[in-house]
Parts: structure tokens; C-alpha cells; sequence
């Protein structure tokens, strides 16, 4: 058999098995080894990726026969202007629908709205996701799944996300997923998946292939030429012959492409056909999702014979669904007719449409009939648009709002509806197409809060690429010129000005101006929202300082906090409040924030916060000195950045963030250079100024652990903030590491004007967690009795929180100072402290300091033996933890988006490596 061969594909269990296609052997024998794997109980993904017509369907359905004992779903991409949410993966899904109760709540409901089976609010992706690997993971259970999906590359962009998700948590569910995509120049789809490339066919398979399909003699000069010509490709090798035949072939024009070739020679085989049998496959070719019933229906209506598709049986199978041979010959019938017979037929397909059942696509039939602007036809793409925003369709809205705008005729309304197509453009992640309709809307009838709108949009755009510090100065104007049209839009927008410049601009002092601007915002007219409260904490912060900002600060603090507040408003501002918390060190509203945070986003399966929410709760742990705790958050921040992928915005910071913390901490100084450098580098090319200060006061952490006091000076004053500004302005840990490493380094002058700096946070807190830190940094610049009396007010002030990093480096420098005043029998007491404490972490860098200052006062450390998992791969070690808290293997599945089966398959591996039967037995090991 020849590498080529689409037609109608074969039934879900399968003919009898195939033999080797012919030049494919070693491709047949990689598909095989992978069905292998997966009736052992293994899961595997791989994509097969070549230009058109080079065979990937014939590979499928081969696999799709050798797989009889398994349960086989399809699905395939259809080149279509037309994009409905979710197409593909309830194609794949369909069979297994029965299975849709065996989920959990959530995610049963999530699908249920993604698939249009029951109305409710739209859908989280995430969930989306989970609930379509776990229910591959529940066909499994009883014989092995393959799923099948060709042409990936057509596939609608939220099946493509979501197959994305499952195909990289794929372990243990003996689930395979294979795909086939077309080769697009230098861009692929599928990213990051394990690919089999799929070339031509070498000269002798080609020639004994032609061989076989052109009956009779074949002069040897066109067979060497179609041989040379096809490069290989088989499609080509049975097309090109008949091409030759009819004089085509010699025809073809100097440097144009196989496909197009091709293309031409389908084109000529239709203008053999009759007008009936034409219009038939034009019909099949306007109808992207092959639904035979309603071909049947719009040939009625244009009065067509059905039974002149017999004639084109070579070209389209009208079977179960209606396929085409091969896409190019979907392209070349459509191509082929007139402008009038598309519209005509396009026609046809709406009135053959049910309303009722079916509305969106009969409301995108209806728009592709259309000749001119048609307002009924414009507002029914409109409604489409808002069901396919409720099943989290963002894509398919956008694409049925951007039609709409075409089709309005009033000015007016075609300018609104162009700036809500962009909006919608923008949050399906096309930045460029969104800027094309900005300009549709701006071109509008004249609209002052339409334009201010615009700009405002066009600011956002502008973040999606390194435009993005241009921003700030575009919202701060559209916030003025909307002060005298709406007090609280403008209040919004100069807010998303100020919080655009913290994370775009590269200089404080950038930033400053900008909230000196937001000064000049509009007072508020009535009870002030949370937005009026977090811009004024804000402006004051950033003009003033933190003790003159804490009055309001508190009151956005305890407003959002608050029992009256909905949930849904409280994780909107959960960053600026974890801001306005951490900058008056309040730790007990970190950690109730951390962990009411992530309670209610994972309730609520508002996950497209997951990685800010997890991000901010590593850090708490990580300030507390819990590193393990703060491993596990920080893993499963990284699964959800991995399954997010396109179209997760979160950043460098919440994918090595953690990453870069813990390693710091930890005394680990390739590592933490290593992700330093990183995401510097990245975070230079976004111009994410934050994140480079951050990247410089880990740095310091590490280097003031290792006692190498120059380098974390060096490292903390390369960030751009001016440590001596008394604003609220960088990271504000770093004044800890500069203090420290100032005295050391000899630099008095310059750690008492960061002390003065820092202490407005401290006191605008009065809080332990400040206060006990102000009192370690006082103690670092005094002397004597007074510098003894604030260690020990430091001590006394950390032991009084959770944060045990602080209060281990306030004994080190306790009894380093006591050392030096020797006092040596003291010294070792503290220093032994600091040493447990430091060891307990598994801070390493500073226990070894400590440990170099037990030795100077004579006494050596006890050293601890302490157990530890390093045997265990990074995931395992991470079960193993989430397990210990008593979650059940489902509750760690979502956790950690993979199926319970891969939970257990990694349990079953750790209870072997620490020799246990149970997982109660986890809690017990060290």
C-alpha cells in the first residue's frame, strides 16, 4: 500500500490489521511500539508532521486498524473561516459522554458548558482541561484509548489549547494521543511535543508506486519527471500522473508550489463534472463540520439531485460524515467558484439550519450569504458572540464579533461593535488583528468616551509586546479627558495607569511621576469603591511613603477583607492587596490573605489566578522557612504555567520565581545565578523593571548567606531603585540585604540612610514582623549596651511570628556581635540557635556562616542527620508531600493537573523507595 489515503475513516475498533505501507516501514514500526507502550499501561503522545499529502492519514488509519482491541476516538481540523468553541474536543469526546457523571462536580459542569449541554457561567479553561484528561483516563480504565486527530492545525484554538493541556499530563492512563499536522514553513503547531517527521517517499518506493497506480506503459522521461517533481510526496505521485495525461502537468506554471499544483489538477477534474455534481461539493465544501443531513436539506433548497455526489466518489465520501479526500480538494472546489455560487450556497446552509437547535452556525451561514450590510444578520452574530463567550470561547466571539462589524450598516453601531470585536480580539490573544479593528472604531462617527475608550484599549494591546512602557503615558492622558464624561471611569483608568507603570517601567522615578499624576484623579463623589480606596493607598505610597500611605492603605486592606466583600472582588484585588500588606510588613494578613487566596480560587475554579495566587503563597512560605511547603506550591505553579502555555500571561517570574527563591534560600549558587541570569535576561527584553530588582535581591540573599558581603552590595545597589528615596517605590526586602551588607562592606553611611528609609514601612506597620526587623537592622549600626538591647528586642519581636529566616539571621547576628564583643560563652548559645533554626530550614549558605562562627568562639556544631528525599524525582517528592496532608489521590490530581491514575502510578513509586505500604505511613518519615 501507498503512504496516501484519506476517504471515510475506518470505525472505531477498527478493521483487520494492515500491512507496512509502502516506504513507511519504519514509521509502521514506531506506531507500533507506541500502541505497545500503551497496552502495557503507559501513555504516549506523539505528532506526525509533513507537508500536505505526504501520508500522515494513511499512517493514522493504519494505527486506527492495528488498535482493534483498543477504544479508538476521532477528530480532525477543518480549514474554515467558521470557529466554534470546543469543536474538535466534543468531536473526540462524544463517545465517551457517558462517562461525563463519573467526574467531579466541577469539572462535569465545566464540560457540560463547553459542549452547550446546560447553561451556566463560562467555564475556566483549566477546568475544561482537567475534566477532558480525566475523562480520557476514565475510558481507559477498562480497555487501553487512542485518540486520533488529523489536521491539527485546523483545529478550533480552544480544542487546541485544551488537547495541549492533556497531551503534556499524559503518564499512566494507557491513553495515546496521536496527531497529524501539516508542515507550516517555520512555524508549528503543537509546540514542545515529541514529533515524527514525515518526508517523501525515496526515488524507488515513488517509482514503484506510480507503477501501481497509472495502468499501462508510461514513457520513462515523464515518470523520471513526476518522480522528481512530487519530491516524494504521494499524493503527488497518484496526482500528477493524471495531470501529465491531460497535458497539465507541462503546463504548470514556472515555480509554483506542489500544493498549488495540485490544487490546479483538482480544479481541472471538477470542470469535467455536471452542475448538480458540482454544486453538491461545493455545498460539502462550505459545510466545514461534514454533517451529511444538512447537506441533504441545502440541496433541497437550491433544488440540486443528490445523486450526482456518486459521480465525484473519487473526490469526497458522502458517508457517515461527509470527507473530503483530501483538503486541497476541499480548497480547490471552493476556490473554483464564483463569489454569487458561494453566497448562494452559504444561503442554503442557514435555511437548512436549525435556529433553534443550532444558531451560531446558521448565523455565520447567514453572514457569508450576505452580499451587503444586512443589521438582522449583524445582531445575530452579535447574540452567537455572547454564547460563545459563556462557554469560554474567546476565539469564536471575537470571530463572530469581527464579522458583525462588517455587516453593520449605521456607522455608529459598526464603530461600537468594532471596539468590542477588538476587546474581544485582544483577550482571545491576537493583539494585531485587535489594533486593526481599534482603528475600524476610531474611524467611527465622532464619540468622545468611544475614543477615550479606544485609547485605553490601545494601551492594553500595547503590553502584549515591547511597546508596552508607552502605556502608562497613553492611560494617564485618557484618564484626564475622561474626568468631565465619567468621574469613575477615569478613576479606573488612571488606577490601571499607576499599576501598568509598577510592572512596565524600568526607573522609580518613572513610576513616581505617574502617580504624582493619579493625584490629580477627580474626588470621589459618593461612598468610595474598592478601586477609589487602592488608588488613593497607592498614589500616597509611591509620592509620599509607606507611614503616610498606612491610613489608607488599611482601609483598602480591611474594605476588601471584608465579609460584605464578594469573592470574585476580593480575588480582583488580590495583588494590590498583598502589595499594601507586605509594604507595612502586616504578616498575619499575608498569611490569612495566601491562604484565603487560594481556598477561594480553587471553590471558585477561577484558576486563570492560580499562578499569581500560588506564586504570592511560595513566597510566604518561603519567608516563613518552610522550603518544602513552598516546593510544593512552587511545582504546581509550574504545572499550571506547562498546561497553560498560550494562553497564560503570567510571566518569567511565576514559571522560575519560585524557582530562584528557593535556591537562594537554600544556599545554592549555580542555581540561583543560573535562573538569575534568566530571567534578567527575559525580563530586560519586556522591560519588566520589578522583576530585574527582584532577580538582584535574591542574589543578595545568597550572597550575605555566604558571608561574601561585597557581592551582595554589589548585587542589591544594581537594582534601579535609589536606596536612599523615602518612598515606596522597589522591592522592599532589599533594604535588609543592602543594611546588612553595608556595615559589613564598611559602608555606615549609606546603610543608615537605607535604614531611615526603611523604617516609614516598619513603623507605618507597628507590627512585629517590622518592628523586630527595624530593631536587627538598628542593632547592625549601634554599639554597646543599646546595641545589645535592640538583638534582643529582635529576637524577642520575630520569635513572636511565623517568620523563623528572620529570626535565625537575628541569633547569627546576635552572636557574631557577641563574638566580637567576647563574650564568647553567649555567643554560642545564640549561634547554636541559629544554627538549629538555620538547619531545620535547610538554609545551607547561612548555616555553614554560623557554623564558621561556632568554630572562631571554639566550639564545633552538632551536625543533624537529617533525612531527606533526594532520591525522589522532583514529582514524586512532590506527591509525597501533598499526600502527607491528607488530600485523597483525586484532590492531588487537581492540584497538579494529571489524572489520579498518574498520582497513583508516582505513589506506588515512592511507598517502594522509602519502603512503606500505605500512605498513612508518609507522615510518620522524617
Amino acid at each position: 500500500m501507498s503512504g496516501v489515503g484519506r476517504g471515510g475513516r475506518r470505525s472505531a475498533v477498527g478493521g483487520g490489521p494492515q500491512p507496512m505501507l509502502l516506504g513507511r516501514e519504519a514509521e509502521c514500526v514506531k506506531l507500533d511500539r507506541l500502541l505497545a507502550d500503551v497496552r502495557s499501561g503507559e501513555s504516549r503522545v506523539l505528532v506526525l508532521r509533513g507537508e500536505a499529502g505526504v501520508g500522515k492519514s494513511a499512517l493514522l488509519d493504519r494505527l486506527v486498524s492495528r488498535a482493534s482491541d483498543c477504544r479508538v476516538v476521532t477528530a480532525a481540523g477543518v480549514q474554515s473561516e467558521m470557529e466554534l468553541p470546543f469543536a474538535a474536543v466534543h468531536q473526540l469526546c462524544l463517545p465517551m459522554l457517558d462517562l461525563l457523571d463519573t467526574l467531579p462536580e466541577p469539572q462535569h459542569d465545566a464540560l457540560g458548558t463547553a459542549f452547550g449541554m446546560r447553561s451556566g457561567p463560562a467555564p475556566d479553561q483549566f477546568l475544561i482541561s482537567l475534566a477532558v484528561l480525566n475523562l480520557l483516563a476514565q475510558a481507559a480504565d477498562e480497555r487501553p484509548l487512542v485518540c486520533v486527530i488529523d489536521d491539527a492545525q485546523w483545529l478550533d484554538r480552544a480544542s487546541a489549547q485544551v488537547l495541549m493541556f492533556v497531551a503534556r499530563r499524559l503518564m499512566a492512563e494507557r491513553v495515546a494521543c496521536v496527531f497529524a499536522v501539516r508542515e507550516s514553513g517555520e512555524t508549528h503547531a503543537l509546540p514542545g511535543l515529541p514529533v515524527l517527521e514525515i518526508g517523501g517517499l525515496r526515488d524507488a518506493d515513488a517509482r514503484t508506486l506510480v507503477r501501481r497506480v497509472v495502468p499501462g506503459p508510461l514513457d520513462e522521461e515523464v515518470r523520471d519527471r513526476i518522480v522528481f517533481e512530487s519530491r516524494g510526496n504521494p499524493l503527488a505521485l497518484l496526482e500528477l500522473p493524471r495531470s501529465a495525461s491531460a497535458g497539465g502537468f507541462l503546463a504548470a506554471p514556472t515555480g509554483q508550489s506542489l500544493s498549488g499544483r495540485l490544487e490546479d489538477g483538482f480544479q481541472r477534474r471538477l470542470s469535467g463534472l455536471s452542475a448538480d455534481t458540482r454544486m453538491m461539493l461545493l455545498l460539502a465544501a462550505a459545510e466545514p463540520l461534514g454533517d451529511p443531513a444538512l447537506l441533504w436539506r441545502a440541496a433541497d433548497v437550491l433544488g440540486a439531485d443528490t445523486s450526482a455526489v456518486d459521480a465525484a466518489d473519487e473526490l469526497v465520501d458522502f458517508g457517515d460524515r461527509v470527507r473530503f479526500r483530501h483538503p486541497l480538494v476541499r480548497s480547490a472546489v471552493y476556490n473554483a467558484a464564483a463569489p454569487r455560487e458561494r453566497r448562494e450556497v452559504h444561503r442554503a446552509l442557514a435555511e437548512a439550519t436549525d435556529a433553534a437547535t443550532d444558531p451560531d452556525r446558521r448565523a455565520w451561514h447567514r453572514a457569508q450569504s450576505a452580499a451587503h450590510p444586512d443589521e438582522d444578520i449583524a445582531a445575530e452574530l452579535e447574540h452567537s458572540a455572547g454564547r460563545a463567550m459563556g462557554r469560554g470561547g474567546l476565539v469564536a466571539a471575537a470571530a463572530f464579533l469581527e464579522r458583525a462589524v462588517g455587516l453593520t450598516p449605521d456607522p455608529r453601531a459598526r464603530a461600537d461593535r468594532a471596539l468590542d470585536a477588538a476587546r474581544a480580539k485582544l483577550l482571545a490573544g491576537a493583539p494585531e488583528p485587535a489594533l486593526a479593528l481599534l482603528a475600524a472604531a476610531e474611524a467611527g462617527p465622532p464619540d468622545e468616551l468611544r475614543r477615550l475608550k479606544a485609547e485605553s484599549l490601545r494601551a492594553e494591546i500595547s503590553l502584549t509586546s515591547n511597546r508596552g512602557a508607552s502605556a502608562p503615558a497613553i492611560l494617564l492622558k485618557a484618564a484626564e479627558q475622561l474626568e468631565p464624561l465619567d468621574t469613575e471611569l477615569s478613576r479606573d483608568t488612571y488606577l490601571q495607569a499607576l499599576s501598568v507603570a509598577m510592572s512596565v517601567l524600568p526607573t522609580w522615578e518613572g513610576i513616581i511621576e505617574v502617580a504624582a499624576a493619579t493625584r490629580a484623579a477627580p474626588p470621589v463623589t459618593g461612598a468610595p469603591r474598592v478601586t477609589d480606596l487602592i488608588l488613593d493607598g497607592l498614589s500616597l505610597l509611591y509620592t509620599k511613603d509607606a507611614l503616610t500611605a498606612a491610613p489608607a492603605l488599611r482601609r483598602a486592606v480591611t474594605v476588601v477583607l471584608g465579609e460584605e466583600t464578594d469573592p470574585a472582588e476580593q480575588l480582583r484585588w488580590l495583588w494590590f492587596i498583598n502589595f499594601f500588606a507586605m509594604a507595612v510588613w502586616d504578616d498575619e494578613t499575608c498569611r490569612d490573605l495566601a491562604d484565603s487566596s487560594l481556598r477561594l480560587v480553587r471553590d471558585s475554579g477561577a484558576f486563570a489566578l492560580l499562578p499569581l495566587v500560588l506564586s504570592l503563597s511560595t513566597m510566604m512560605y518561603i519567608f516563613e522557612g518552610d522550603l518544602a511547603e513552598a516546593e510544593t506550591l512552587n511545582e504546581e505553579a509550574k504545572a499550571h504555567a506547562v498546561a497553560a502555555d498560550v494562553w497564560t500571561t503570567s510571566g518569567t517570574m511565576v514559571q522560575t520565581g519560585g524557582d530562584v527563591g528557593l535556591a537562594a534560600f537554600r544556599g545554592e549558587v549555580t542555581a540561583t545565578e543560573q535562573l538569575a541570569e534568566a530571567i534578567a535576561k527575559e525580563s530586560a527584553v519586556r522591560g519588566e523593571g520589578r522583576t530585574l530588582e527582584i532577580c538582584q535581591w535574591v542574589r543578595s540573599v545568597l550572597y550575605n548567606g555566604l558571608g561574601q558581603y561585597d557581592k551582595a552590595l554589589e548585587a542589591v545597589l544594581l537594582s534601579t531603585v535609589d536606596h536612599t528615596a523615602p518612598s515606596g517605590v522597589g522591592v522592599h526586602w532589599a533594604p535588609l540585604e543592602l543594611i546588612e551588607a553595608a556595615v559589613r562592606t564598611g559602608r555606615l553611611e549609606l546603610a543608615e540612610q537605607a535604614l531611615e528609609r526603611f523604617s516609614w514601612s516598619t513603623q507605618a506597620g507597628g507590627v512585629d514582623w517590622g518592628l523586630g526587623l527595624e530593631a536587627r537592622c538598628r542593632a547592625l549600626i549601634s554599639e554597646g549596651d543599646e546595641a545589645d538591647r535592640l538583638y534582643r528586642e529582635a529576637i524577642e519581636r520575630l520569635g513572636r511570628t511565623r517568620m523563623r529566616p528572620d529570626l535565625a539571621r537575628a541569633h547569627l547576628l546576635y552572636g557574631e556581635w557577641l563574638r566580637r564583643e567576647r563574650r564568647r560563652v553567649e555567643a554560642r548559645e545564640q549561634l547554636r540557635t541559629a544554627f538549629d533554626l538555620f538547619t531545620e530550614i535547610g538554609m545551607k549558605a547561612f548555616a555553614e556562616r554560623t557554623e564558621r562562627e561556632l568554630l572562631a568562639t571554639g566550639e564545633t556544631a552538632r551536625k543533624r542527620n537529617v533525612e531527606t528525599t533526594e532520591e525522589l524525582t522532583p514529582q514524586e517528592a512532590q506527591i509525597a508531600r501533598l499526600a502527607r496532608t491528607g488530600l485523597t489521590n483525586k484532590e492531588i490530581a487537581e492540584r497538579l493537573y494529571v489524572s489520579p491514575r498518574t498520582v497513583e502510578y508516582h505513589l506506588r513509586k515512592v511507598f517502594a523507595k522509602f519502603g512503606v505500604t500505605s500512605r498513612h505511613q508518609l507522615v510518620d518519615l522524617p
